[in-house]
């Protein structure tokens, strides 16, 4: 019995020990909630009215994070790929379809988020940008 119950042990471990490994690291730096600040022409207090916020924290696979956003009505997702040097590219995203009284936001966001092709992490600061000069910023909700 002993003679079993010994490999069978260093199977399981050696199983345990490699898939463990496999788990993908999260960047702690950009895979976290973000709360945005600036957007569009949008006043800050319209933003913290709205919680506006996007969602990073899913683990990434295959270098692709699914990123889920909240803009005070309907819930989108959509898939990220940050790159290096600064590069990102968004999926096209999908939505709830909940109809609400005042969707501008989340109607603007939801046209310009696929047009985001940079991004930078500076602190605990998140910004996202086109090649046209538009920029969405990101505070970290964790930060104090």
């Amino acid at each position: 019995m002993k003679k079993i119950l010994l490999p069978l042990f260093a199977v399981l471990l050696l199983g345990l020990v490699l898939n463990c490994s496999s788990v993908p690291a999260k960047d702690p730096f950009l895979q976290r909630q973000w709360m945005l600040i600036s957007f569009d022409g949008f006043s800050k207090d319209q933003l913290i009215a709205h919680n506006a916020e996007m969602n990073l924290t899913a683990n990434r696979v295959k270098g692709k994070i699914q990123a889920s956003v909240y803009m005070g009505c309907n819930r989108m997702s959509f898939i990220s790929e940050f790159k290096k040097g600064g590069k990102v590219n968004i999926s096209k995203g999908v939505s709830t379809m909940k109809a609400c009284q005042d969707m501008n936001l989340e109607t603007s966001f939801e046209k310009k988020i696929e047009t985001m092709t940079n991004y930078s992490v500076e602190g605990h600061f998140l910004t996202l940008s086109d090649d046209h000069g538009n920029t969405m910023k990101f505070v970290a909700a964790d930060w104090d």
